[in-house]
């Protein structure tokens, strides 16, 4: 529909997908609103509705939900801090979820000195916590949702109490508290880190005018603004450079491991670093357009176009926990008034089927499974975030990487060195010398070579870095140069070998330092960001497991080739973060199941837009939390170990919703048969819960690295 239009809304405390689909719903029953797309992690909603719709009566419905709903405002600084509720403890599920806590202690203290009252002590204990769950259940059912999680809980919580289980009542109630409190605490921590992507970019920037430099803040920054950036300073603004030579540090877009040569006419992106020259930029993006805020909002939209996960317990609950009420209600009512036998009879009976039917067991189930699972993979420096994650890594077909920092060590390292004049010791401890007192990525590269081969490194005096072309010095009476290949020509003519073997070396994927001694070159240098040492290895697990791979990645795309060549994988070079996005986006529309292994903030919108996206060990904080799960240690061998758990993860949930289920099947028949009564079905309720618990608590057996 053409007339359609789009707004966005910020919405606090909705902390899990149950939130984001009682959301949904009840914005769906708002006249005139077409589409609603929900990412719970931001706390955005993007909703297409009609011109003549009422945004008032959008934050209306979200409001009557127990949720709180504002238009979302252009600023991109100011999106995450509208939604900073304070921490977390602070926070009106975790003082709920103190007092109930609090209480059930209480309520074990006063039953121990009166026993009399302990009863009404556990029930105050389970008031504290059920009634706002039962508030929220209500609310859930005026929009359609009848039997969310919240009336789950609430109709166990209640039928324990009606057979006299008030105590497990009130813990089950407790126990449930907890969880959505930690749900809370994880959203909130993901919304920090997506805010401090905006913290890439300086709050203010150097505006030249009439000749004149003043600090203006960069949110106000216009398109065509001339822009000065100090050597060492982030970059304001999306540019185009019109005066100045330096390099600049991409890393936080691009993923680049090493800083580019930057000169007049070419492009600058906002968060990037630079080096050690000035430069003076021309704006080509507002603030709400530069690169860090578009990718935010990929972030946010990749998130959206997920469809919310239903937890398993609040489908199976549309079937499983009205079946339940009416049975037990039928059981009660409906046989003894056919005759069957006395009312006494079958109303035990029937608290004795509600009891078997509580969902205890089957609540406990599946969570029980999942925390051994996550606590296996803890030790293992495998984290992944809830059972969605779980389920959905052991289906993968695909498996996207990002090359820096995540099948390369993520910074480079010499890899060659090679005679000319000199012999090898020598150029590197010549070489060393030059490059002592810089920061360089390749100068650290070679001094970290000199270090870890104990070569001496000679004092250089009259040290001076020449723009562009490399660093020369007076070392020992004899003047070095250190530089790339295209700016040797005036110190020193290359021979054709020595050309011929630097575009193989090239070829490689390798960066090439030429060492020039008193005119004379005296060797090469060659500097690449090596593959980790288990890379080749981890890939090939995920192809003996038949998952395809690919590597996805910012850099030229000859250093792609070499390392995809080396790693046997397909590249793809010269991405930029939509780039990579669009690419997961197109696999996944061709019917793949689409993981994203990166480490950087370049990689967030394709974390995001993943089925899977996993964060490489080291990563930047907002890769972390953008990401479903993630690798600490930093093996490409986890990756496979995290669908190796998966998939065991799985067998053990069917098998202890099978148990679950199972025991209650042969209870409620001998329960109708008169085969058993209360306590029986006390014990088979419990029994259920101990025996998953233990059949779950396997999957702590094998939790050392493989």
């Amino acid at each position: 529909m053409s007339d359609l239009q789009t707004s966005r809304f910020r919405v606090e405390g909705m902390d899990c997908a149950a939130c984001g689909a009682k959301v949904e719903a009840a914005v769906r029953r708002v006249e005139g609103v077409h589409d609603v797309n929900i990412s719970v992690t931001t706390g955005a909603m993007s909703i297409s509705h009609l011109p003549q719709t009422n945004t008032k009566a959008i934050a209306e419905a979200v409001k009557r939900v127990g949720y709180k709903a504002k238009p979302e405002a252009d600023d991109t600084h100011s999106h995450y801090e509208r939604t900073d509720s304070g921490p977390w403890w602070k926070s009106r599920r975790a003082l709920l979820t103190v007092a109930c806590g609090l209480a059930l202690v209480g309520a074990y203290g006063v039953g121990r000195v009166f026993p009399t009252v302990e009863a009404f002590a556990f029930l105050a204990a389970l008031g504290i916590g059920l009634v706002p769950i039962a508030k929220r259940a209500f609310n859930a059912a005026r929009v359609g949702m009848p039997f969310s999680i919240e009336s789950l809980m609430t109709i166990a919580a209640v039928g324990a109490v009606v057979i006299g289980a008030t105590e497990e009542a009130a813990m089950v109630v407790f126990l449930f508290l907890v969880g959505e409190m930690l749900e809370g605490v994880a959203a909130a921590r993901a919304r920090a880190s997506i805010h401090g992507l905006s913290d890439l970019i300086p709050k203010t920037a150097l505006l030249i005018e009439n000749s004149q430099t003043k600090e203006v803040p960069a949110s106000e920054l216009k398109v065509g603004a001339k822009v000065l950036v100090r050597p060492g300073d982030r970059i304001a603004a999306d540019g185009v450079i019109l005066e100045g030579e330096s390099e600049v540090n991409e890393a936080p877009v691009t993923g680049e491991s090493i800083p580019k040569r930057k000169r007049a006419d070419d492009n600058v992106f906002a968060g990037t670093i630079n080096g050690e020259a000035a430069l003076t930029i021309r704006v080509t993006a507002a603030a709400s357009d530069n690169t860090i805020a578009r990718v935010i909002r990929l972030v946010e939209e990749a998130q959206e176009s997920k469809a919310p996960t239903e937890r398993f317990i609040d489908r199976f609950s549309k079937y499983y926990t009205p079946a339940v009420v009416v049975f037990a209600a039928a059981v009660a009512t409906l046989l003894p008034l056919l005759g069957f036998g006395g009312w006494d009879e079958w109303i035990y009976k029937g608290l004795a089927v509600l009891l078997i039917g509580c969902p205890c067991a089957l609540v406990i189930s599946t969570p029980a499974a999942i925390a051994s699972a996550l606590s296996s993979g803890a030790r293992r420096g495998l984290l992944l975030k809830g059972g969605a994650v779980l389920e959905q890594l052991g289906s993968l077909t695909t498996i996207a990487f990002d090359k820096t920092g995540t099948l390369t060590e993520g910074k480079p390292v010499v890899t060659d060195v090679i005679a000319g004049n000199a012999d090898e010791k020598r150029v590197l401890s010549l070489a060393a010398a030059l490059e002592v007192g810089s920061s360089h990525p390749l100068a650290l590269a070679i001094l970290g070579r000199a270090k870890s081969d104990n070569t001496p490194i000679p004092p250089a005096s009259d040290a001076k870095a020449i723009s562009g072309k490399g660093v020369s010095a007076n070392v020992g009476g004899e003047i070095a140069f250190l530089g790339s290949p295209q700016s040797v020509a005036e110190y020193a003519q290359l021979s054709e070998n020595q050309k011929s073997c630097i575009v193989t070396l090239n070829d490689e994927g390798k960066t090439v330092s030429v060492l020039v001694v008193n005119k004379q070159v005296a060797g090469l240098l060659a500097l690449r960001d090596e593959p980790r040492e288990d890379a080749k290895a981890g890939l090939q697990r995920l192809k003996d497991l038949g998952i395809k791979t690919l590597m996805l990645t910012g850099d030229n795309k000859r250093t792609a080739q070499a390392i995809g060549q080396t790693l046997g994988i397909e590249p793809r070079g010269e991405l930029l973060p939509q780039d990579k996005m669009d690419i997961v986006a197109q696999l996944k529309k061709s019917g793949e199941v689409v993981g994203k292994v990166g480490d950087g903030i370049n990689d967030a919108p394709a974390l995001a837009a993943a089925d899977v996206g996993i964060a490489m060990g080291g990563g930047t904080d907002v890769a972390l939390e953008t990401a479903d799960a993630a690798v600490l240690h930093g093996r490409v061998s986890d990756v496979a170990n995290m669908i190796d758990l998966s998939k065991r993860t799985m067998r053990n949930i069917r098998q202890n919703i099978t148990i679950a289920l199972g025991l209650k099947a042969v209870f409620l028949a001998t329960t109708v048969m008169g085969i058993t009564g209360l306590w029986p079905a006390i014990l088979a309720d419990t029994g259920a819960t101990v025996l998953v618990t233990a059949n779950a608590m396997r999957l702590l057996r094998d939790a050392t690295p493989k």
